[in-house]
């Protein structure tokens, strides 16, 4: 049985600061890797000082567009993640899910309340 995969963020990012959403790319296509691969993977967040939002979604999120939920639940774990960092993946993943269980209907509703908002006094 091959042994688990290890993804370090500060290792693939270079540095503490997981901000860019480029960086998340870099660890998107090694936690893809290994999912498409059926290896079970471990996503590092260790020696990681900031995290935003935007990198989670490249690095975590858009995997919900190519993996199923079960399949990803069973295959990624985390470590060594803080309790406001945990917080925010957890607010990426949610979010990802019910984007891409229904992209137009998502996009739509974005474009709806842009509008409101450009319509308002």
């Amino acid at each position: 049985m091959p042994e688990d995969i290890q993804v370090s963020m500060f290792e693939v990012v270079g540095g503490p600061l997981c901000v860019a959403s480029n960086d998340g790319q870099k660890v998107y296509e090694r936690l893809a890797a290994a999912l498409k691969a059926d290896r079970h993977v471990t996503l590092s967040f260790r020696k990681v000082t900031t995290l935003t939002a935007a990198f989670l979604n490249a690095a975590v999120g858009q995997l919900y567009g190519t993996f199923g939920k079960e399949k990803i639940r069973s295959l990624l774990k985390v470590k060594d993640v803080e309790p406001v960092d945990l917080a925010l993946l957890k607010r990426v993943v949610d979010n990802a899910k019910l984007y891409f269980k229904d992209p137009q209907r998502f996009n739509q509703v974005i474009r709806e309340t842009l509008e409101d908002e450009d319509s308002a006094p």
